[in-house]
């Protein structure tokens, strides 16, 4: 009941903030086969957290003055061209430890403030807006995944991340998560399916609706399925090779629900299933806000010259007879 009312209310709050700011109401709500329009381009950007900070620990939303006190801290704290490169900073190491930061701040599309209800985290549920805890054969298994990397992080690029390999973006999921830059995703529908194409590496996701038929190998955005219940496109996804930004392992369940709000605005909720990782589930909510087009292409893999760097650079450096560090 408690979500139920959550999502009710986060729905209502995004319907009454975008009302007050557009006054073009003439987009069809009905796609030609008369199916509810999910589609468009959006941006999912948003600086409210993904887990609710300790110091709001009791509190679910902000008051105005406070979310915007917030707001503004927040991007002080994670503008980039504010980071010492010295003394590190924002997960960077400081030079003295071969720390090198990465892009400046022009780079950057993390957003500027929270969702319109000025929630404390994108977690919904648990209530505390926290993930759950983990299992402890998951903190053994991710420890020991740890300590192999490091290990072995400059073998080969087969050791190396999936975003390294501009296989899958760091955002693009699924499930979706706002992040650094490239958080936009364009929605088409066609009878019969849905395709959810991500900026952040290209990703494509074209998903059957209606077919609840399984494919004989998994995927690296594992195996979607999608169905209506009534106004909202309920999708789900098995099958998981592994390598996807938000996976938990490849035994995760994803539900997502898309419903659209208004013209400009469609709710983006899901919840993840792994009890191998998480001992219950935990449901996430975000919108999807209209933005202009076009959506360009992240050509990331045809430039990717910085994985040869990085393999070359080992390499090099074991020749010099100098140690590998992470």
């Amino acid at each position: 009941m408690y979500k139920k009312c959550l999502i009710v209310c986060f729905m209502l709050a995004l319907a009454v903030s975008v009302q007050a700011q557009s006054t073009d109401r003439t987009m069809p709500m009905r796609t030609p086969d008369g199916q509810p329009d999910v589609s468009g381009i959006f941006t999912f950007r948003t600086i409210t957290p993904f887990q609710r900070p300790s110091q709001f620990a009791e509190l679910e939303t902000l008051d105005p003055e406070t979310a915007a006190a917030f707001e503004a801290s927040e991007r002080t704290r994670q503008n980039r061209d504010l980071f010492d490169p010295e003394k590190g900073s924002g997960g960077y190491a400081p030079r003295s430890e071969g720390g090198v930061l990465s892009y400046n701040e022009f780079w950057y599309e993390r957003g500027i403030e929270l969702t319109s209800d000025k929630r404390t985290s994108l977690i919904v549920d648990p209530q505390d807006g926290r993930l759950p805890a983990r299992t402890e054969e998951a903190q053994m298994a991710a420890q020991e995944r740890a300590a192999y990397r490091r290990e072995h992080m400059y073998d080969s690029y087969e050791n190396r991340s999936s975003g390294d390999r501009c296989l899958m973006g760091f955002n693009a999921g699924p499930p979706m998560r706002s992040s650094s830059y490239n958080n936009n995703v364009m929605i088409f529908q066609s009878p019969g399916y849905v395709t959810i194409l991500n900026e952040m590496v290209h990703n494509a996701r074209v998903i059957p609706i209606g077919d609840s038929s399984e494919l004989p190998f998994p995927q690296y955005s594992g195996v979607s399925r999608a169905h209506w219940e009534d106004e909202t496109l309920v999708i789900e996804t098995s099958q998981f090779r592994g390598g996807s930004s938000g996976l938990t392992s490849t035994s995760m369940h994803l539900v997502e629900r898309l419903t659209r709000i208004d013209p400009d605005t469609v709710a983006y909720e899901y919840t993840v299933t792994d009890p191998t990782v998480y001992t219950a589930p935990y449901t996430v909510m975000m919108p999807f806000r209209r933005t202009d087009g076009p959506l360009f292409e992240y050509a990331c893999h045809e430039g990717n010259i910085g994985l040869h760097g990085i393999l070359a650079g080992a390499r090099n450096l074991e020749n010099m007879g100098r140690e590998l560090r992470p």
